[in-house]
This record gives structure tokens, sequence and C-alpha cells, in this order.
């Protein structure tokens, strides 16, 4: 950055590394909560799903928030892009928003609205830029992040328990099997907390 420059831009940097898990969050244009709808929350899900199959990745956990996602992947490439891994979640979501919204719901594109410094209008369903991506490795932190991430609704006062959030992987992991996206347990490493 030139000296006096008062702009600044985030950069986020993605370390795909073979044999890391990512704990990805990605949250709604300007932490609107967009996902309050079960219609948008099974955008993401099927998403995800589809996601899944074009880049071969586990998935580990996930809960979806009224604004934004958490969702925890293992790839299992050797080459991978989370970048692409995104890019493929988030397009299929807004497109369909997006097309959604202008044909049963016009009054609702102002929302979305994202005015341009030149006065151009695009209009988005996700935040601008990757997210949040973070890489584990040990198997204590991995396990940790999924107790972590069951508990946002909790913490957020949305359900009594994590098992009642349907939008979140906490079900299956309970024993109910119920859950909206099926998880990968066969890849996940032992919890140490259990031995």
């Amino acid at each position: 950055m030139q000296p006096g420059c008062m702009h600044y831009r985030k950069s986020c940097h993605r370390d795909n590394r073979p044999g890391d898990a990512h704990a990805l969050t990605f949250s709604c244009f300007r932490r609107r909560p967009f996902l309050t709808r079960d219609r948008s929350r099974m955008w993401v899900i099927q998403a995800i799903a589809l996601a899944k199959a074009k880049h071969d990745f586990d998935v580990w956990a996930y809960v979806l928030m009224p604004e934004h996602v958490h969702l925890l992947i293992y790839p299992t490439r050797d080459h991978y892009d989370i970048s692409g891994i995104l890019q493929s979640i988030k397009l299929s979501v807004s497109t369909r928003a997006i097309r959604y919204v202008k044909e049963k719901s016009p009054e609702f594109l102002s929302r979305m609205a994202d005015v341009q410094p030149n006065g151009n209008v695009a209009h988005r369903f996700w935040q601008r830029g990757g997210g949040y991506d973070r890489n584990l490795q040990s198997p204590k932190y991995i396990w940790e992040t999924i107790d972590y991430l069951h508990a946002n609704p909790v913490r957020r006062g949305l359900c009594t328990g994590n098992v009642d959030w349907k939008w979140s992987s906490a079900r299956e992991y309970a024993g109910m099997g119920d859950t909206l996206l099926p998880i990968d347990a066969d890849s996940l490493p032992d919890d140490p907390r259990k031995s």
C-alpha cells in the first residue's frame, strides 16, 4: 500500500493443504438474515451437496444461521481449491435467490441492492469476499470446532438444545440420523476427548 493511502482491502489467504480440514464461515450480504426461510436454507443444503459431488470433499459439520453459514469440510483430493468450493456453493444459492426474488417478491430486491460507486446496482445474496477459512489438522481442534458450531444456535437463543436446530448436523452426531445433509463420519478422526 502506498504511503498516505486511506483505502484498505482485506485479502483472504487460502491454504489448500492436503490432509487439512477447513472450517468455513460465510455471511449473507450486509449480514442480513436472508436464511430465515426454509426455502433459502434448503438452497444452501442443496448447493453444498452439489459442490461436494463436484469438488470431492467430505462434510464433517454444518450449521445454518439466519445470516451466515458454518461448514466444516475435509477435501479428499490432493489438489483442491477452497475458493472454487465456496464459489460453487455461493453462486448456486445467489442465482436461485435472485431469480426467485425477481419473480415472486420484487419489492425485496432493494434489500439485496449493492450500489456501486459508478451508480450501477448489483444484487447480492452473499457478502463480498471469501468469508472466513481456518485450516484444522489436530483432532482435538476438529472436535472442538464441531462442538462450537453445534452450540451456535443455542448461544443465539434460536433453540434450547443443539439437537433442536434442524439446520445443523448436531442431530446426526446425537444419533438421530435425520439431518438434511449427511455427515461423512468415516473420514472423521477419532475424538481424543473420548480416549
